[in-house]
């Protein structure tokens, strides 16, 4: 089965054509009348946002701060924990349930104990609700990347006399990696998301999604878009730095493999 694919125009106007007929139809329901006290249209949140720039880029920054720290320690101690978990068994099964009570506790239920916990000036509740969200699509990935060699790849390495160290190199590392790049750029957005959220709920008086809960209860509702126009961007910002991560890692570490 042949697959055509499509021209390099054609992949970038075709969502620019949807956003802009999106906009369209916003201008239109909220010209119609019908639109919701909330929804203004789009040129007055874009009106709110060149006035207040300034004031977006500094909870942008804050949030985008929390959302990165967050995911560089979730990151790293789910690869750690995932590297364990496929050497030893043991660990695989003392972690498996922690993994899974991480996947179901609900955001908006542990964040306020976190606030609390770490008090109301301290980032590090918001912090780590990010890590603890980044931390369970990292683990999956990687144990599941660390257990695609085959048995029979890793006894050739040994009958070839490969090290440890090269065996993980040229076997075991180019066969995890895509996954673990996967895990982290699904947690990127995870991480972002639950720096959000976590804003609502108590700590600094500070950040995108404080900002926005506290507009919108004041009724200045562009200026609560401009700044969900601001957590839009950033996690725009986090997809394309890991999507291009993953480009460069991988098509270097595919020019690094020995000659079959």
């Amino acid at each position: 089965m042949t697959v055509t694919r499509l021209p390099s125009w054609l992949r970038i106007a075709a969502p620019v054509g949807v956003g802009l007929l999106g906009l369209g139809v916003w201008f239109a329901y909220v010209a119609s009348g019908s639109a919701p006290r909330m929804l203004p249209d789009p040129g007055a949140i874009l009106l709110e946002g060149v006035e207040r720039f300034p004031l977006i880029v500094d909870a942008a920054a804050i949030t985008g701060t929390n959302a990165l720290v967050g995911l560089v320690a979730g990151t790293v101690v789910a690869v750690a924990l995932a590297a364990l978990a496929a050497t030893w068994r043991p660990v695989d099964g003392m972690t498996a349930p922690l993994v899974a009570a991480l996947a179901v506790v609900p955001i908006v239920a542990i964040t306020p104990i976190l606030n609390t916990m770490f008090g109301a000036s301290s980032q590090f509740g918001r912090q780590a609700v990010a890590a603890i969200a980044a931390f369970v699509p990292v683990f999956v990935n990687t144990l599941r990347g660390l257990r695609q060699t085959r048995p029979v790849q890793r006894d050739l390495f040994t009958a070839t006399a490969a090290s440890g160290a090269q065996t993980f190199r040229f076997l075991t590392l180019p066969t995890a990696l895509p996954y673990l790049l996967t895990g982290i750029r699904v947690a990127a957005s995870l991480a972002v998301i639950s720096a959000l959220v976590a804003e609502y709920f108590g700590g600094p008086s500070d950040g995108i999604g404080t900002a926005i809960a506290t507009y919108a209860k004041s009724g200045r509702a562009a200026l609560a878009w401009a700044f969900v126009g601001g957590g839009i961007v950033i996690g725009l910002v986090f997809f394309l730095v890991t999507s291009l991560l993953e480009r460069v890692v991988a098509r270097r570490l595919g020019a690094g493999r020995p000659p079959a």
